[in-house]
């Protein structure tokens, strides 16, 4: 799933040391699992989490951007671990093991990342921003396969095994939100190699 759009924060001045942006972001993703997205408001989120209005846009442009405040990491760890794969190692093989781990998570850290994934699949009004971050995703996996190919990244073969990681990472979150007990990164892997072809001699 990236334009970094949380201010996180460094040399903001003046917020209270209680508060951090993953901690507004967890705020926010309850009241829009429990009210609804468009029924809440930037006034409710600060007011829940006890700051100014003013203190909430020193770290999100909007309330949608509390969805994507761990995105960018997200993308790192993908990003790093294709880099750090080894030449001999199969690119299908790579893929199915450096984009799952990228989401591995801790017991509270997995609560956020479904409530983040329930509502960035099935809210209408955060679905915009939600292509633009599956644009970078799918580009930096298309560019790891041009490389790997020798080829370029409008070439016909990274253009389709970019589109088809995507799929794959998307539909098992989708799936993760319907079998919650499930382990997030066992069924990115599962997925993927269900999706994504065999790429032999790679």
């Amino acid at each position: 799933m990236t334009e970094p759009s949380a201010r996180t924060a460094v040399n903001l001045g003046g917020r209270p040391a209680s508060t951090s942006a993953h901690r507004l972001a967890e705020i926010a993703q309850e009241l829009f699992i429990r009210q609804g997205f468009s029924e809440t408001s930037v006034d409710d989120i600060a007011a829940v989490a006890g700051i100014s209005r003013r203190t909430f846009f020193r770290y999100f442009s909007t309330k949608a951007d509390v969805l994507w405040v761990e995105t960018q990491k997200e993308l790192d760890r993908v990003r790093e671990g294709l880099d750090a794969a080894p030449a001999h190692e199969n690119c299908r093989d790579a893929l199915c093991r450096v984009i799952p781990a990228a989401y591995r998570l801790s017991e509270s850290q997995r609560t956020w990342a479904l409530q983040r994934a329930e509502l960035v699949l099935h809210e209408p009004a955060v679905q915009g921003s939600l292509a633009r971050h599956q644009a970078e995703w799918r580009a930096m996996v298309t560019a790891f396969v041009a490389r790997r190919a020798g080829a370029e990244v409008t070439d016909m073969l990274p253009m389709a095994v970019g589109a088809a990681a995507l799929s794959g990472n998307l539909i098992a979150h989708e799936y993760w939100t319907a079998h919650p007990a499930e382990d997030l990164p066992t069924v990115v892997t599962q997925m993927l190699q269900l999706m994504l072809p065999r790429l032999d001699n790679m």
